[in-house]
C-alpha cells in the first residue's frame, strides 16, 4: 500500500496533493467530503514546504506507524477519530471527521466536540463500513457564527453596537441558508430578516436567532471559513471474525475409536456437533501434515520414540509430503474436505496451523539446501532455544531466498484455501522476519481480503505490535500470565486503548503449550473464572482441549507443560461420561458463548471501563455498546469467597449517579437492582462471577430469583 502522511507531513504524490492542497470553496458549496455545510475562503492543507494549513490540525488518531499502515476496524465497529486543532485569537473553530469508502466517495461528515475544555483536543466517533481500504480526513474551520453568537450575547444585553452586530448577524444567517438544504432553508432566512428588523426590540430579534429551530438545521449544515484538512488517513476495515469469535483447539488424531486409536479426519468430525454446541465459532486444528521420523519426540518430550510413538505434529514433513499434503493416518485431502464441509455445515470456521519449519525428512530439506542455515561441519542446524533443543525440527532461514520462500508459502496457503480454510493460526511467527510476514499476508489479502491470520507470539511487545501492524488481524496475548486485579487492568487498558487502532487480543485461556500455575493450583474455580474473565474481557477468546475438564497435571512442579502431553501422545477423553458426572464445564461455556452473542458489548473491545472494588480480590467492569451494557464482576481468588463492595461508575453504565436499575445475572437468570454502590459475595465453585446484563425499565426480565 503506498505511504500516506501524517497530518503536518507534506503530500509527496499528485494524489496526494488533490486530496487536500489549496483549492478555494464558492459561497454556500459544499467543500470535498462534507454533506452539505456551506463554506467560505481557502481550503488549505499542509503545502511542499511543510508549512501548517490556515487553520493547524495536529497529531491525527488513530495511526499506524505515522500513516504507513492503516488503523484497522471491522464493520459497524465504532472507534474515535481525534486531533489537536486551534487557531490565532479568540474567534471559534470547529472540526470534523470525513470517511471516505474504498471507492473514494465521502459518507457524511460527523462533527467533533473539544474532548476536555481548553485542552484544543478535539474527537468523534465514527463507525466503519463495508470491507475495505477506507481513509478518515480530519477538517478544521473557522465558525463565524459561533463567533458572532458568542459576541452578540455580550454586545447586545450591554448595548455596545448593538445595530452593527445585529447587521453583521443578518449577513451571516443570509450567506449560511446558501448551505442549508431548500427545504430546511426558510428558517435561517427569517433569522435574517429578524435581524435586520428595526421594529422589534434587539432582544426579541437576538432571541429569535439563537432559536433551536434555527441552530438545529445550522448544526447539520453549519457555515463553515478557513476549511483546512488533514492528510488523509488510512484505515482497514475487515469482516467481523477479524475482532470477535470464540475458538476452541483440537488434536483430530486423539478423536479415534477402541478399533481405530488413531483418529482421522471422518472420526474427528464427530466432535464436531459438541463444539458447535457449547457456541464456538472457530475449530482451530493443529499441523494436519505428514510427520518426520528422523529424530521423533516419544512421549513427554522424551529424545527415544517408540514404535507407536506418532511424533509431533509441528515436525513438518516426511517422503510423503510437506505442507501442503495431510497426514496419511488422518486421511487424505478429500476426508479433510469432508471435514471442513461438516464444520461449515454447523456453522463453524476451520482454522488451520501454519508452522513454517520443517522435519529432516521434509521434501525442501533436498530441494532447497539454501532455506535452512548450514553449521561446519556441514548438518543443518535444528531448532534451539536453549537449554531447550527440538532435533526434530529445522528452522527456516530467510536471507538467502526470501523471494522463493514468499512464493511458497503464498502457494501453501492458497492450497489450502482452495480446501475452504480463511483463517491461519500462525505458529511462532516472531522468529521470522517481519518483512517477510508484511509480504506473504499483503499478498494474500490483495486477493482475498476475507482471509484471516492469528499471530502465535509469546515474546517482547515491539515485536507483537509490529506482527499486528504489519497484517495479522489477531494476537496471541500475555492475558495467561496476568491474573490479579492489577495486573488485568493495568493490560486490558493498554490493549483497549491506542493499542486497539492495530492489535486485536485472542484471549486464549490455556494452549497445548501453556498450563499457568493459576489453573494448576487453583482446580475447577480457577477455570471457572479465567473462562468468564477469557470471554467478557476480549471479544476473540478460545480454549484448547481439555479445558472443559480442567486438566491442570503439570509435567513437574513448576512447568507450565503438560504431563502427557498431547503434543507427543494421543490423549484420547470419555466426553459423555464427564458430561454424565457433571465433570465438565460446557455448560458454563455454552452459557458464555451464548450472552456474548447476544451482547453486542461483547463483541467489541474498545469501550471497556474498569469500576471501583474495595478487595484485590474481586474486579469489575463494564461494556456498553448502543443500549446494551454488560457488567462483569468476578472473584479471581479460586480457594477462598470474597465479600465486596462494588462502586459504580454510573455514567459509564449511561446512568445517573442516583439511579437504581435492574440487572440480571446471565450465568444464573436472576434478577437485582443495582445502583452507585453494591455488595457481593462469590464463592468459588458456586458462584465465581456475576456476568450482568444492565436492563432498563422496558427491558423484559425473565427467569431468576425475586428481586433484591
Amino acid at each position: 500500500m503506498p505511504a500516506t502522511h501524517h497530518s503536518s507531513a507534506p503530500p509527496t504524490s499528485s494524489k496526494a496533493k488533490a486530496a487536500g492542497k489549496k483549492t478555494t470553496g464558492r459561497k454556500g458549496v459544499p467543500p470535498a467530503g462534507a454533506t452539505g455545510p456551506s463554506v467560505t475562503g481557502e481550503r488549505s492543507s499542509p503545502d511542499a514546504a511543510g508549512t501548517l494549513g490556515r487553520i493547524p490540525v495536529l497529531d491525527v488518531r488513530p495511526v499506524v506507524q505515522h500513516g504507513r499502515r492503516p488503523a484497522k476496524a471491522v464493520t459497524g465497529e465504532s472507534f474515535e477519530v481525534s486531533a489537536t486543532v486551534f487557531r490565532e485569537g479568540h474567534d471559534a473553530v470547529a472540526a470534523n471527521v470525513v470517511l471516505r469508502d474504498p471507492a473514494g466517495r465521502p459518507g457524511p461528515w460527523t462533527p467533533m466536540r473539544e474532548l476536555a475544555p481548553g485542552t484544543d483536543r478535539w474527537g468523534a466517533v465514527v463507525t466503519a463500513g463495508e470491507p475495505g481500504r477506507w481513509t478518515y480526513t480530519v477538517e478544521a474551520w473557522s465558525d463565524p457564527l459561533a463567533t458572532w453568537r458568542h459576541d452578540a450575547g455580550i454586545k447586545i444585553p450591554a448595548g455596545i453596537d448593538t445595530e452593527l452586530v445585529l447587521a453583521e448577524g443578518a449577513e451571516l444567517y443570509e450567506r449560511a441558508a446558501a448551505g442549508v438544504p431548500e427545504g430546511r432553508r426558510q428558517p435561517v432566512l427569517d433569522v435574517a430578516a429578524a435581524l435586520r428588523d428595526e421594529h422589534r426590540p434587539a432582544a426579541w430579534r437576538l432571541a429569535a436567532a439563537l432559536a433551536p429551530r434555527v441552530t438545529e438545521p445550522l448544526a447539520r449544515y453549519p457555515l463553515r471559513e478557513l476549511v483546512t484538512a488533514s492528510d488523509p488517513m488510512p484505515l482497514l476495515v475487515e469482516r467481523e471474525r477479524a475482532l470477535y469469535g470464540s475458538w476452541y483447539e483440537f488434536f483430530p488424531r486423539s478423536e479415534g475409536t477402541a478399533e481405530q486409536p488413531h483418529g482421522t479426519f471422518r472420526t474427528a468430525a464427530r466432535r464436531l456437533a459438541a463444539i458447535a454446541g457449547m457456541g464456538f465459532d472457530v475449530v482451530y486444528l493443529p499441523p494436519v501434515h505428514p510427520i518426520g521420523t528422523s529424530f521423533r519426540k516419544g512421549r513427554n518430550n522424551t529424545l527415544t520414540a517408540g514404535p507407536d510413538d506418532v511424533g509431533v505434529p509441528w515436525a513438518i514433513g516426511s517422503p510423503e509430503g510437506g505442507h501442503d499434503a495431510v497426514h496419511p493416518a488422518l486421511g487424505t485431502l478429500e476426508d479433510f474436505d469432508f471435514f471442513v464441509g461438516e464444520a461449515r455445515g454447523l456453522g463453524l470456521e476451520v482454522a488451520l496451523d501454519f508452522a513454517l519449519q520443517c522435519s529432516p525428512d521434509h521434501p525442501w530439506v533436498h530441494k532447497h539446501p539454501e532455506w535452512f542455515r548450514h553449521r561446519p561441519d556441514g548438518s543443518i542446524a535444528y531448532a534451539e532455544n536453549p537449554p531447550k533443543k527440538y532435533q526434530d525440527i529445522y528452522p527456516v532461514a530467510f536471507d538467502a531466498d526470501m523471494d522463493g520462500l514468499v512464493a511458497e508459502s503464498v502457494r501453501v496457503l492458497r492450497h489450502w484455501m482452495g480446501h475452504g480454510v480463511r483463517i491461519f493460526r500462525v505458529d511462532n511467527p516472531h522468529t521470522k522476519p517481519v518483512v517477510f510476514w508484511e509480504r506473504v499476508i499483503a499478498e494474500i489479502n490483495g486477493r482475498d481480503p476475507d482471509v484471516l491470520f492469528l499471530a502465535e507470539a509469546f515474546t517482547r511487545p515491539a515485536m507483537m505490535h509490529t506482527l499486528a501492524q504489519i497484517g495479522f488481524q489477531q494476537s496471541y496475548t500475555y492475558f495467561t500470565w496476568r491474573n490479579t486485579k492489577q495486573e488485568l487492568t493495568e493490560y486490558l487498558t493498554e490493549l483497549t486503548g491506542e493499542a486497539a487502532a492495530w492489535m486485536r487480543p485472542n484471549f486464549f485461556a490455556n494452549t497445548p503449550d501453556i498450563l499457568h500455575a493459576y489453573l494448576q493450583d487453583g482446580g475447577r474455580p480457577a477455570f471457572e473464572v479465567r473462562a468468564v474473565l477469557a470471554a467478557t474481557l476480549s471479544p476473540a477468546w478460545g480454549v484448547y482441549s481439555g479445558y472443559e475438564l480442567c486438566e491442570n497435571t503439570p509435567l513437574r512442579e513448576g512447568s507450565e507443560e503438560y504431563l502427557d502431553s498431547e503434543k507427543y501422545q494421543l490423549k484420547p477423553r470419555d466426553w459423555e461420561a464427564a458430561a454424565r458426572e457433571g465433570r465438565t464445564l460446557a455448560p458454563l461455556i455454552t452459557r458464555l458463548n451464548d450472552v456474548r452473542r447476544r451482547s453486542p458489548a461483547l463483541r467489541r473491545l474498545r469501550d471497556l471501563h474498569f469500576h471501583h472494588t474495595d478487595k484485590d480480590a474481586v474486579i469489575a467492569y463494564s461494556k456498553r455498546s448502543g443500549s446494551n451494557t454488560v457488567l462483569v464482576v468476578a472473584n479471581l481468588d479460586p480457594h477462598h469467597t470474597q465479600e465486596a463492595t462494588v462502586s459504580l461508575d454510573m455514567p459509564q453504565l449511561g446512568l445517573e449517579w442516583h439511579e437504581s436499575v435492574p440487572v440480571r445475572d446471565e450465568l444464573t437468570g436472576e434478577t437485582y437492582h443495582w445502583g452507585r454502590a453494591n455488595y457481593v459475595r462469590l464463592e468459588p465453585g458456586h458462584r465465581p462471577a456475576h456476568v450482568f446484563t444492565v436492563l432498563r425499565p422496558s427491558t423484559p426480565q425473565t427467569g431468576g430469583s425475586p428481586t433484591i
